[in-house]
C-alpha cells in the first residue's frame, strides 16, 4: 500500500477538521443531516462525506452550508471568534495574524482578522497550489471583485468565459456573475484580490 506524502497527510487532517467542525455546528443547532441538506441544497450523502473527512467541500459548497447555519467563512475558520476578536491597533496587520478563510485542497485565502462588520472592502492574499481550484461549480455573490496575479497562472471563469491571468495581469468583474478560479500551471500561483462588499 503506497505511503502518503506529508502534503496528503496534512490535507486529510484539514478535511477531518472541517468535517468535524461542521458536524459540531449542525448538532449544536439541533439539525439532522437531512434537515441541513434541505436548507443548503447539498445532498445528505455529500454532507455525510464532508463531515466524515472523506470529501473536501469546494468554496461554493462550503459557503452554501455555512449560509444555512448563519455563518460566514471567516466565522467558521476563526472558530467563531471573529465577532469577538480585538482589532489590531494602528494600520499594519502582521502576516502572522492573517486568517485563512479558504476550504478545499491547496487553497489559502489569507484575510484580515476580526469581523467584516463595518468594513466596506475585503482584501485577500490568495494562494493556489498546482491544480487547486474553487470547485467545479461556479458561484456568485453580491458585489464586485478586482485584483492582480502576482505569480503563477490562474484560470478565471466568469459567466461561462474562461480567461488566463499571468503575473502582472489584472481582473475586474461583477461578483453577481457565476465564477470560479483554477491554477492550471505547474507552480503555485498567488493573487492579491479585493471584493466589495466583503463576503467572507
Amino acid at each position: 500500500m503506497p505511503t502518503r506524502t506529508r502534503a496528503q497527510t496534512a490535507s486529510a487532517a484539514a478535511d477531518n477538521e472541517v468535517g468535524s467542525r461542521l458536524r459540531a455546528l449542525r448538532s449544536a443547532r439541533g439539525l439532522s443531516l437531512r434537515a441541513l441538506a434541505e436548507r443548503c441544497a447539498v445532498t445528505a450523502a455529500a454532507l455525510s462525506q464532508i463531515e466524515n473527512g472523506r470529501s473536501s467541500p469546494s468554496v461554493s459548497t462550503l459557503k452554501k452550508i455555512l449560509a444555512a447555519l448563519d455563518l460566514t467563512l471567516a466565522d467558521f475558520f476563526t472558530g467563531g471568534q471573529a465577532q469577538g476578536a480585538p482589532e489590531v491597533p494602528g494600520v499594519v496587520v502582521p502576516g502572522g495574524r492573517l486568517v485563512n478563510v479558504a476550504s478545499g485542497r491547496g487553497l489559502q485565502y489569507l484575510s484580515l482578522p476580526g469581523t467584516r462588520d463595518g468594513r466596506a472592502i475585503q482584501i485577500m492574499h490568495e494562494i493556489y497550489a498546482p491544480g487547486a481550484d474553487t470547485g467545479p461549480e461556479l458561484y456568485s455573490h453580491v458585489g464586485e471583485e478586482a485584483g492582480f496575479c502576482v505569480s503563477g497562472t490562474i484560470e478565471v471563469t466568469v459567466d461561462g468565459r474562461a480567461e488566463m491571468l499571468k503575473p502582472g495581469d489584472a481582473f475586474y468583474f461583477s461578483s453577481n456573475l457565476p465564477h470560479r478560479w483554477r491554477n492550471v500551471g505547474a507552480a503555485s500561483a498567488r493573487m492579491i484580490s479585493a471584493c466589495t462588499p466583503p463576503t467572507f
